[in-house]
Order: structure tokens, then sequence, then C-alpha cells
């Protein structure tokens, strides 16, 4: 695997949850997926990565294999990638399938993020994915698997993936504990930390992972990326204003969980613990103007000690995600 690597300033890439906002359908979403993609590319950012969630009204990236194939469809040389797959909850097989027929289609432009977390509640899990709840602990070994079935080394006598055999897809090892970091290092795999929603542990994971990383045949070095949110305004005030709504829609969605909570509600749960709490999960947020995003990023690169940041836009819209992915990609000088 050779990825890209910049002494100075990290790559910069977004992870794109398909949000549908308020007063839109999903099929909107996906549209805005397409033009999120298609800028990003003109703008000079490395890769587009999509999340595996369900159940989530506000989330249409159930099935990130299909919106890759779409995306793909519509856009020339960005890197599409999932981030991520949680794996427990599909067989290894079927994923070197779909992401071998998305090599195949777009080649040496997919990515592979890898998961163990559900991305769901314990009702969907349980009876609507007919997961065993077990079946995270064998995380381990299903990378081992589906990395056997990509290199066209398959584990089962006579059993091959067609398309996915010899594509080599690069893995990525995603995680926001000790964990996914420990794994990564022992695999010799890139790791994705996903401070953008679960910063408590990101220096410590990641000083772990290059401490102990094991070069491995597709890997030689440690390679660090680092999930950051980016809230960017013309003026700081309008980018205030901005992520005030942001973090109001967000206790919104997080506690009600599809219960309608009125603005005075969701006011009173934010002076609360449990509000609060939701809150801290955006705490690396870069929020402001220009040189206020360039600022933040710089001093966030060498706290998470990253090769690449990968961005989550905050906003309430189509037109205010897109004029954050400008303003960063002006501020960061992406071409």
């Amino acid at each position: 695997m050779t990825e890209p690597k910049n002494t100075s300033r990290a790559q910069l890439s977004v992870l794109d949850f398909c949000t549908i906002y308020e007063g839109e359908t999903p099929q909107a979403s996906i549209q805005h997926s397409v033009d999120l993609a298609q800028r990003a590319e003109e703008l000079g950012y490395l890769r587009m990565w999509y999340t595996e969630h369900h159940n989530m009204p506000s989330i249409s990236s159930s099935s990130p294999a299909v919106l890759i194939a779409h995306i793909g469809a519509k856009t020339n040389s960005i890197r599409l990638g999932a981030g991520g797959i949680m794996l427990p909850n599909h067989s290894p097989y079927v994923i070197a399938e779909q992401f071998g027929t998305l090599e195949e289609m777009y080649p040496d432009r997919i990515d592979l993020g890898l998961g163990r977390a559900p991305g769901t509640d314990a009702q969907t899990l349980g009876r609507a994915l007919r997961r065993d709840y077990n079946a995270a602990e064998r995380f381990p070994e299903d990378v081992r698997e589906l990395q056997a079935y990509l290199a066209d080394k398959s584990p089962i006598p006579g059993v091959q993936a067609v398309p996915g055999a010899g594509t080599n897809v690069p893995l990525y090892i995603l995680g926001s504990s000790m964990f996914g970091a420990s794994l990564a290092a022992k695999y010799g795999l890139p790791y994705a930390f996903a401070s953008h929603f679960a910063p408590t542990h990101l220096e410590q994971a990641t000083r772990y992972y290059r401490e102990n990383f094991q070069p491995s045949e597709v890997l030689d070095a440690p390679y660090v990326i680092a999930g950051v949110n980016v809230t960017a305004g013309k003026t700081q005030d309008e980018a205030n204003e901005l992520f005030e709504k942001v973090c109001f829609n967000r206790v919104r969605t997080m506690v009600g969980r599809g219960r309608y909570l009125t603005d005075e509600q969701v006011e009173q749960i934010v002076a609360t613990p449990q509000g609060q709490q939701v809150l801290d999960m955006l705490r690396y947020s870069a929020i402001g103007t220009k040189d206020d995003i360039r600022d933040y990023l710089t001093d966030f690169q060498e706290l998470a000690a990253a090769d690449e940041l990968m961005i989550s836009l905050q906003g309430t819209s189509r037109a205010s995600t897109l004029q954050s992915l400008e303003i960063l990609a002006d501020a960061w000088g992406t071409k």
C-alpha cells in the first residue's frame, strides 16, 4: 500500500454521513453526496469515505458499497471508501466480493475502513440485522479472513472471492479506543481514529499505535488518520451561530432517538450532564473563518500526530456544508 506523505501539512479527506437535512428526502441527501464528492475532487481532497449506520432517520448511508458504486460513476479521480464497514454485521467473504467489485469498477480508487461497532441501536442489531451480539469478539479473525480473500489466499479450499481475489483493496482499522490502535499496530495496517465523535483516547491511542507498529507486507511505517469536525463561515459570528445550531441538533437527535423534543426540552437537556456528554463528542471542532480553521487544524494535526485529517463537515444544510468544504480547501491549500 502506498500512502501519500506530507511532512508538513496533512492531507485532507472528507467523511460523508449522507445526511438527510430537515425537510429533505434520502434521494436529496444522496444527490448532495454526489455534489459534495464532485466538488471535493475539484478542490483537491484526497478521498471521500462513507459511514455504515442503520435505523437513523437523519443518515442515509446504510449501504456504503452501493453509495460508492453510484458516486464512483459520477467522479473521476478522488478515492472512495467506507469509513467504515462494521465488519461484525457481515460475512468477510461478502465484503470481499463487494469491495472487490468496486475495485474492478474503479481501479486504484477504493479504500475499505473496518470497524467493530454495530452502527445502530440494540433493537436493530438483534432483531433486524440478526447479528450475534458476540460477533464483535471475532473482529481480529474476520479482518484476517477478509484480507486473505482480497489477497487471493482464501482460507477455505475451493472458495474464491470473485471479484475480489487479487485486488488487495487497502484495509484501514477504525477505532476510538486502545483496541483498534493495538490491532492496527499488530497487523501493520493504517489506523483511523474517530476523534470527530469519540475524543477521549486520541493522544493515547495514536501514540501507542506509532510506538508499537509492526511493518507488514502492505505498510512499512505507521500511518495515522484522525477525525476532526469543521464548521467554517465567512465571519466568526456566522460560524459560531452555525455551530450552535449543529450542537442543538446533535443533542436533539442523540437524546431524542426518534422522539420529538421541543426547543425548550432540548435547552433543558443541554444543561444536564447527559447533554454535556453529547456536546463533548464534538470536542475537536474547528470553528470560524479561513484563518481560524487553518490555525486550529495545524495544532490538531500536531496533537494527533496525524498523517491525514478526516474532516467531518458540520452544517445544517447542503449550502453550509459546501461552504465549509470550500473555505477549508482555501485555508489548507488542498490544490
